[in-house]
């Protein structure tokens, strides 16, 4: 199944978004740094559901234009607004991952009519104190260029290798560094959104049913598991072990979980 790709006019330039599928929306927005692609394994399972599953490219990555300054979380919300108007969307679901869920909890609160279902993969419900640990490491990170050897690539690799403990499949490895690559210096700027956010407050205001989804080796479980303690009424689903690349690493389970829920009468 071939996607079909476009772009959307927004607040820092044109959008991209690449889509599959004819049934129910859903828009997925990913992690940072990385693009719409991390869900390449779940577009044409998500279809064969009956999902039209739309991943967008969060201003700055992919194939979307860069902002001339740092955005935070409620600026790109209301850019991924900019996509739902484009493709005249009345009512859609939407998926987020790490940074893409405080994002989606944001839209849940400003379009509280077209967005129907929620999806928090890996929500990024941070304390005050780490918060400001984050954003703090997320600062003092300094990016090199690139070196007539090469060895840049071998230190971003690495640094990805670092934050991803018991990686085991090396497709995702090997194109989430090609996103960082592609992000370039101003990669850090989804993070620092993410770290300076107070996922808590548009938790308070959501309205729609929502599932929290985790997985058991996200370098965010722990953090992921307090948003049922902040939200009873939401429902809950774990997969066992993988990675913060879970998407690539458990697809069918990952789409069945999602497919399930958002297609639930």
């Amino acid at each position: 199944m071939k996607r079909r790709k476009g772009y959307a006019d927004g607040p820092f330039g044109q959008i991209h978004y690449q889509e599959a599928g004819s049934g129910a929306p859903l828009l997925l927005l990913h992690q940072s740094p990385s693009s719409s692609e991390m869900f390449e394994a779940a577009y044409q399972p998500l279809a064969e559901r009956g999902i039209r599953a739309i991943g967008v490219d969060t201003p700055g990555f992919g194939q979307s234009h860069v902002p001339d300054e740092q955005p935070w979380i409620p600026d790109y919300a209301n850019a991924i607004r900019n996509v739902i108007d484009h493709l005249g969307l009345e009512r859609t679901a939407v998926l987020g991952h790490h940074t893409g869920a405080s994002i989606a909890a944001e839209l849940a609160v400003m379009e509280p009519e077209r967005v129907t279902r929620v999806v928090l993969n890996g929500a990024p419900l941070l304390t005050r104190e780490e918060q400001d640990k984050w954003k703090q490491a997320t600062s003092n990170r300094v990016e090199s260029g690139p070196k007539a050897d090469g060895s840049h690539l071998m230190d971003m690799w690495n640094r990805r290798v670092h934050f991803t403990p018991g990686w085991t499949n090396l497709r995702a490895m090997h194109w989430g560094v090609v996103q960082m690559l592609i992000a370039g210096e101003t990669a850090r700027y989804g993070h620092a959104a993410a770290f300076a956010h107070d996922l808590s407050e548009p938790l308070r205001r959501m309205t729609q049913p929502t599932l929290v989804l985790t997985n058991t080796g996200d370098d965010i479980y722990e953090v992921c598991k307090r948003v049922p303690k902040l939200r009873p009424d939401f429902e809950y689903a774990e997969l066992q072990g993988g990675t913060h690349d879970i998407v690539d690493e458990q697809p069918e389970e990952w789409t069945r979980i999602v497919a399930d829920f958002v297609l639930k009468d």
